[in-house]
């Protein structure tokens, strides 16, 4: 695939910006990092590291490694953030939403009751209660 470079789930070789990319965990076959615009506070994203568009192009290893990292993060979520609950999925095509429609990514968004979740289907408001980079430093040790 042409635009790896500038693929937000490509972390390619250099480490020296992960933070800045809000790059939680990159593993052998995935990577997890927080979304840049999200829909509330610890929504993170997580990918395989190939650079593939739609589920039947994941090998069964992926697949695997997948649902082992999206389990992974729930836990380390409910630990930290003590959400009562979770949205998980995948936004496949622009028409579901998908921002990054070449890299297929779960999206992981953690609930509270009377949440403001989905303001931004309303207008051009988003409520996210805590500083993202304050998040990303509180779930950074879990991933270590």
């Amino acid at each position: 695939s042409d635009n790896k470079g500038e693929c937000i789930f490509c972390p390619g070789e250099d480490r020296s910006r992960d933070e800045q990319r809000l790059i939680l965990c990159i593993g052998n076959l995935s990577i997890i990092l927080m979304n840049r615009f999200p829909y509330i506070n610890g929504h993170l994203l997580i990918a395989p590291l190939r650079h593939v568009s739609s589920l039947d192009a994941l090998s069964s290893e992926e697949k695997l490694d997948l649902i082992t990292q999206v389990e992974k993060s729930i836990g380390i979520l409910k630990e930290a953030l003590r959400p009562e609950g979770f949205n998980v999925g995948l936004n496949l095509g622009k028409i579901a939403g998908a921002g990054v429609e070449d890299h297929i990514h779960f999206h992981i968004v953690p609930r509270w009751i009377g949440d403001t979740n989905y303001m931004t289907v309303f207008g051009e408001v988003r409520v996210i209660p805590e500083h993202i980079q304050e998040t990303y430093r509180k779930l950074l040790p879990f991933f270590k």
